[in-house]
């Protein structure tokens, strides 16, 4: 019963804005459904793999949420039910994204990755580059995506000053991207903060948080 405990302590002090994305990658089912009977809706996953195994075998109100990086190849897998992308970090994935979005007739919610933490081996996209894309024409012509804001990862230090300047600088990204709003550009969400760090991320302006060892305990790589 921890997970179902673990999840209404983080709960309690979330404010009313803030989306809990409960990050269940290498988790079994029976964890998974442990949450949802606690009444968690909204699933993360970083193999898109994993995550349609877990969705064709869980319940069907559930939002799945695809966080880690993602190869163009396997969209087709997910397109059918993902409900949000958050590491979207090129163009052509968008165009991909769109492609697949299309055959089963929906809209698929994407974040821009933006790159914000030191590290080399993190993912994303410069704020300028993040721009070009949402200004350019070609953006225009994908009608079967939504951009509904953006997503970042913060280098892993302990340095929590460095740390706050990276989600400082995710937030002024943000604001300054909400000024170019268009049909498939609709900046809402802010995507930051994990279990070490989420309340910080919180006070910095973020309004979804991925956290996953804080409910599920740690996790086991082998």
């Amino acid at each position: 019963m921890y997970i179902q405990e673990n999840l209404n302590q983080i709960k309690s002090t979330l404010p009313n804005h803030v989306t809990l994305v409960a990050v269940s990658k290498t988790k079994p089912i029976n964890d998974l459904m442990e949450a949802y009977n606690a009444g968690q809706r909204i699933f993360g996953e970083n193999k898109i793999q994993e995550m349609v195994d877990k969705f064709e075998a869980m319940p069907k109100d559930i939002e799945w949420h695809m966080i880690g990086h993602v190869q163009s190849n396997k969209v087709k897998y997910m397109a059918s039910f993902v409900s949000l992308i958050h590491g979207v970090d090129n163009f052509k994935l968008l165009e991909e994204i769109n492609k697949q979005a299309k055959k089963h007739n929906r809209v698929i919610n994407c974040l821009l990755q933006i790159k914000i933490a030191s590290e080399d081996s993190k993912f994303g996209m410069t704020p300028e580059e993040a721009s070009k894309i949402i200004q350019s024409e070609a953006m225009a012509g994908l009608k079967n995506i939504k951009i509904v804001g953006v997503m970042g990862m913060a280098t892993f230090t302990e340095n929590e000053n460095q740390i706050k300047e990276e989600f400082t600088l995710l937030k002024s990204v943000f604001d300054s991207l909400k000024s170019s709003e268009t049909f498939n550009f609709k900046p809402e969400t802010i995507s930051m903060g994990m279990s070490g760090d989420y309340q910080l991320a919180i006070n910095c302006g973020s309004n979804m948080i991925r956290v996953g060892s804080s409910i599920f305990g740690e996790r086991n790589y082998n």
